[in-house]
């Protein structure tokens, strides 16, 4: 497989950049104001936690938790991993063979199109940006062939923030329902919308043969627990992925187990404050691209905490991400890390990332940047 492109540039600038305006995820939360919301009990189950293997499937008590995230999941049906990433390698690698054909939408998270591309052939359908990255169903009909086995989704998406509307993600549905086809759903963002009557059902909730991938990375901004799940009612596919699971992180880490219940717990609080830091930022960010229309086409996204804009600069968003960082340590993501094996993915475009505090700063140091270079 091809390098992750996102994570190499990362490795680069990720903690080496002053202010990264191209995070995915929520405000992060240092480990005691998460403890700080426990019940006594739980934090008790914290401090005397065994520094011991755990279930491969996850905590019984951690998987309760997250069942109650869902309308109809049941604890049985839940598969926990070492971060979503794992999930969705794990996932591809158990659902297609070679003979398989797959259908993924872009722009994504590369993952979801260079891991069933090392298995099998894969047709990209491309969100439209000049209709406000809406989907296309007709396109994603025409893609079917008589050996497409499953068809992956990530809404609302990375990196443009869309939620597609529900007739849509009903259409999507029926398409696999009338197939027979597995739909995957990476659902990471769901639950910080700009507008809760945006939220999509959860896929596993909507369809028999639903798959909903979701983490405490970005929703809930605690990246560091690296704690993800699989929601599956399918019991053999999910006990593959388990076996499959076995040469991978083979369990979680206990600690992260308990903080990720903690936090689940606790998760209308936490909601509610990243929701608060998102809506801030939006203002701010808002504030900044009316008064440089001239170089930015920014549209607020529907949900989530990331979106990919139009740069229209002369000098090319891949020059303006570079000097930007490099003399202003501001970091922005180019159109280069999404580029696709699937089909041509805007090369204009830049991803912005408003889920944290510290997204003013970075903005009013972008501000004194261009008043010194313009």
């Amino acid at each position: 497989m091809r390098d992750f492109a996102l994570e190499v540039y990362f490795s680069k600038w990720e903690f080496a950049a002053k202010f990264n305006l191209a995070g995915s995820d929520g405000e992060n939360m240092p480990l005691a104001e998460l403890l700080a919301l426990a019940s006594p009990q739980d934090r008790a189950a914290f401090d005397g936690v065994s520094l011991g293997y755990t279930e491969t499937f996850g905590a019984p008590a951690l998987r309760a938790e997250i069942a109650g995230t869902y309308d109809t999941v049941e604890p049985s049906h839940l598969l926990c991993f070492a971060g979503a990433e794992e999930g969705i390698y794990v996932a591809m690698r158990v659902l297609l063979q070679p003979g398989d054909h797959a259908i993924v939408i872009t722009p994504n998270y590369q993952a979801a199109e260079t891991v069933p591309l090392d298995i099998c052939e894969v047709t990209g359908v491309p969100l439209d940006i000049d209709r406000n990255w809406d989907l296309d169903v007709d396109l994603l009909r025409a893609a079917l062939r008589p050996n497409t086995k499953l068809i992956s989704i990530n809404f609302p998406n990375n990196p443009t923030g869309k939620i597609i509307s529900r007739s849509t993600f009903d259409a999507v549905v029926e398409i696999c329902r009338s197939r027979g086809l597995w739909l995957f759903s990476d659902e990471v963002y769901r639950l910080i919308e700009r507008d809760p009557a945006l939220r999509l059902p959860q896929a596993v909730d909507a369809y028999e043969r639903g798959i909903s991938l979701n983490v405490m990375s970005k929703a809930y901004g605690l990246p560091g627990l690296r704690i993800g799940w699989l929601a599956c009612k399918d019991r053999a596919t999910l006990v593959k992925f388990e076996h499959y699971k076995h040469y991978l992180s083979i369990c979680n880490s206990a600690p992260s187990e308990v903080l990720a219940r903690i936090a689940l717990k606790a998760r209308d609080k936490i909601l509610a404050r990243n929701r608060k830091v998102i809506r801030d930022n939006l203002a701010v960010l808002g504030a900044f691209f009316a008064d440089y229309e001239d170089l930015f086409e920014w549209r607020e996204p529907d949900g989530g905490c990331v979106g990919f804009i139009r740069y229209k600069g002369a000098d090319g968003v891949e020059e303006f991400t570079r000097r930007l960082v490099e003399e202003s340590g501001v970091l922005f993501l180019p159109s280069s890390i999404y580029r696709s094996e699937l089909g041509p993915v805007p090369d204009n475009c830049l991803r912005v990332g408003f889920g944290r505090s510290h997204v003013p700063a970075g903005f009013a140091a972008l501000r004194r940047w261009f008043e010194l270079n313009q």
